[in-house]
């Protein structure tokens, strides 16, 4: 059975926790988020990505799934309107750009891989005969499947999808906002090349930091608790799971307090 968990004594220490963080008291702040780790070690609020976000402790090598699935959850009435509108994302118009100008598809079957309400399904349906999405939060999948866009939705993991699906094969697989959630990515791209048919293309955006700030590090959780990945990592991994890299673009991801958030999109084809 799930613990129970006392959800006035984790709000008191995740409240008291953000307080702490915001005053710049980075010690007493990491101590808190381990008060609030030890009453929900499932970590709904991403207590252990704010540890490392401040510099402490282990990186994780994701965010946890609680965390994810909670955050998406609760925003995703305004998800669309805050990331589009408000924060400029435009990662799933750049992928389609980047298919014209490549002279790449059409495509017979697309793999969503963290689908979300539909943002990239929505860009590329008429590039594609069949589509299927994944996300972790049942609330947009919900509203994706509102939009008709896909032939098959599942709320799961991606990384679990990818190991346990004996589906056909796709041809495309697609990723925007995923791996900004995860800090190795053997497992993402371990799985994508199982589920892609030969030749298959495997498209995906990834945030990074200055090499200054990333210090030779592969990955790290940047200062908006979210992963920052390097180049040469993103490169060696795709090499490593028989990959052969097509393109990567520096791009803006999006905004973040009126900075625009460097990273990568990728395109590569599986050997």
């Amino acid at each position: 059975m799930a613990q129970k968990i006392d959800e006035e004594a984790l709000a008191e220490a995740y409240n008291r926790a953000l307080s702490l963080e915001k005053a710049g008291d980075v010690d007493a702040a990491v101590k808190a988020y381990e008060e609030v780790l030890a009453i929900d070690p499932e970590d709904h609020g991403g207590a252990a990505v704010r540890i490392a976000a401040m510099g402490r402790g282990e990186t994780p090598a994701k965010a946890p799934d609680a965390y994810v699935e909670t955050l998406f959850d609760q925003h995703a009435e305004v998800f669309e309107d805050v990331l589009v509108e408000q924060l400029g994302y435009h990662v799933p118009m750049l992928v389609r750009q980047r298919l014209q100008a490549l002279n790449l598809g059409p495509f017979k079957r697309l793999l969503d891989l963290g689908c979300g309400t539909g943002l990239t399904g929505g860009t590329l349906r008429d590039l594609c005969e069949e589509m299927t999405g994944i996300d972790l939060s049942e609330n947009m999948v919900e509203i994706a499947h509102e939009k008709d866009l896909y032939e098959t939705l599942f709320v799961a993991e991606v990384e679990d999808f990818l190991d346990d699906n004996d589906e056909d094969p796709f041809d495309i697989i697609t990723a925007t906002d995923v791996l900004p959630y995860l800090g190795g990515l053997e497992p993402l791209f371990f799985g994508a090349a199982e589920n892609l048919t030969p030749g298959g293309l495997f498209i995906f955006s990834s945030e990074t930091l200055a090499p200054e700030k990333l210090a030779g590090r592969a990955y790290m959780v940047g200062p908006h608790q979210r992963f920052a990945h390097s180049e040469a990592y993103v490169r060696e991994r795709l090499d490593a799971t028989g990959f052969e890299l097509i393109e990567i673009t520096n791009i803006n991801v999006r905004m973040e307090e009126g900075q625009p958030t460097p990273g990568h999109l990728v395109i590569a084809k599986l050997r």
